[in-house]
């Protein structure tokens, strides 16, 4: 989009660009996302910017009415595998807070400048800018959301003191954090913690539509016991974070733009992580309907995506974990690897601690790491022992770094390298890089599931192959079109969240 555009979509207000950039106001130094409810100010008189951080870095400060930091994120940094999109991703997931900008650029391959440049060219601010951004948001999320000491949201925010806690966030919100929470106090209520030390309970927005009835009922399927409890409308599981471990629940709020979250955490500076994590996990930084618009003129895949435009491909909350578990899966039912997986679980998965257990009962350990697994006999697995020795083989390859499936890594190398490891094949590869690290255009052309789907809508399986190529750059999102036509109907949200929008 050029800018012409851009304030053609501000003028229109259509909450579908909400994140994808900022308009500033040149004469009253506010940013605003595109659907914010002012008059637009005449096309002189505003400025356009990728990123918050950018607008923030200009001297532009958030619009208390339309509060641009609650957008949902941007849909390009799903879609782009260059350097630039790689390094969103970690930022995103607090890399900057934990390691520095030196650590990005550890895990870019780049020295810290040419990131730094890289960055501003193409986002209009630098690592340091992005991350400031993300912190402030981070702060101002916990301010109003829990009842925790400001000094405690200061450190669990990414802050090295209370002083810069205290003048970031009144200079991108013009408020201090204790206005914030007073203020919220009276618009929701006394925020609360449900007693538990770190409980948090925040709102995950999206871009409507959304098949969140779907979605539940796919990870339900899958959701081993002890680390995950799934219902038609909720879903929940224990995780490890970089700094300890979490518990999260999720559920979907009928007529809402936004997913109901629930943290229990045993570092409370893990919430950036986890709250990104989550995002990923459901997809909710996807434009649905960019994503089905480009099918609806498609034979096979027109109908299903004009039925329900809310389709979502879904991620992980751990790389590792989901890479394990496609191995597990190979040549057998969706069932009997959720059952492998449960052994797994119980040979040696970490028991949750004290400090994070109490948000659901069914959920008492932690998926082992790759290091304990890789530290395994195969012959204690249960399955065949080719397959024992590929989960060990991968275990140990994630464990000692040889493979990366961090948010940042470059998906052609990693699944370069997965295939190169002996038991990991095309399909292993494929499922691992759509679900371990958000590739969008993958194809799993051996799928069963998907072949039989193909030959459901009377399509031939020989033909997979050239209709997969119509698809790109949203091949991932076609595979689970196809799969949800073997799943039992499940009510939708699409047209709920269509109706909410109407009669807002």
């Amino acid at each position: 989009m050029d800018d012409d555009q851009r304030y053609a979509a501000a003028r229109s207000k259509d909450a579908r660009f909400d994140g994808v950039f900022f308009c500033a106001v040149r004469t009253t130094g506010i940013y605003c996302r595109p659907s914010c409810p002012a008059i637009m100010p005449k096309r002189v008189n505003v400025a356009f910017y990728p990123t918050a951080a950018a607008a923030q870095q200009a001297g532009f400060r958030a619009c208390k009415r339309c509060r641009p930091d609650a957008s949902p994120g941007s849909p390009e940094w799903n879609v782009r595998s260059d350097v630039a999109g790689r390094a969103m991703r970690l930022i995103a997931d607090g890399v900057v807070d934990r390691d520095g900008v030196t650590g990005l650029a550890a895990f870019l391959g780049y020295s810290p400048r040419q990131v730094g440049r890289l960055l501003t060219s193409e986002v209009g601010a630098g690592p340091l800018a992005l991350a400031r951004a993300q912190r402030a948001r981070t702060a101002r999320i916990l301010v109003e959301t829990s009842a925790l000491p400001m000094g405690d949201i200061a450190f669990a925010a990414g802050f090295t003191s209370i002083r810069q806690f205290n003048a970031t966030v009144l200079e991108v919100y013009d408020t201090a954090p204790s206005a914030l929470r007073e203020r919220a106090r009276h618009r929701d209520g006394t925020p609360a913690d449900g007693g538990v030390p770190g409980a948090l309970r925040l709102r995950l927005p999206f871009r409507p539509p959304i098949d969140a009835g779907r979605m539940f009922g796919f990870l339900a399927e899958r959701a081993i016991p002890a680390i995950e409890v799934a219902s038609a409308d909720c879903y929940a599981r224990t995780m490890r974070l970089p700094n300890g471990f979490g518990v999260l629940s999720l559920r979907a709020v009928p007529a809402a733009n936004w997913v109901d979250c629930s943290l229990v955490l045993s570092d409370l500076r893990d919430v950036t992580a986890a709250v990104q994590r989550c995002r990923r996990l459901l997809d909710l930084d996807a434009d649905p309907w960019a994503i089905s618009g480009s099918f609806l003129d498609d034979p096979l895949l027109g109908p299903l995506a004009a039925e329900c435009p809310g389709r979502r491909s879904i991620g992980a909350v751990d790389s590792d974990e989901i890479a394990i578990r496609a191995v597990l899966g190979q040549q057998v039912s969706v069932a009997a690897a959720r059952r492998l997986g449960g052994r797994l679980v119980e040979l040696c998965g970490t028991p949750l601690p004290g400090p994070v257990a109490g948000l659901d009962d069914g959920l008492t350990h932690v998926f082992p790491d790759v290091a304990t697994i890789a530290g395994l006999d195969p012959a204690v697995l249960p399955m065949p022992l080719a397959r024992g020795r590929a989960v060990i083989t991968l275990a140990a390859a994630l464990a000692s770094g040889a493979v990366g499936l961090n948010p940042g890594a470059d998906w052609d190398e990693a699944g370069a390298r997965l295939v190169a490891l002996p038991g990991i094949g095309p399909w292993t590869a494929g499922y691992i890089r759509m679900r371990a690290l958000s590739d969008p255009d993958v194809f799993l052309p051996g799928d069963a599931g998907l072949l039989r789907a193909l030959r459901g809508l009377g399509a031939g399986t020989g033909a997979a192959a050239a209709a997969a190529e119509r698809w790109r750059p949203w091949r991932s999102y076609a595979t689970h079109y196809l799969w949800a036509t073997l799943e039992p109907a499940r009510p939708s949200q699409a047209g709920i969240i269509r109706d909410a929008r109407e009669t807002a």
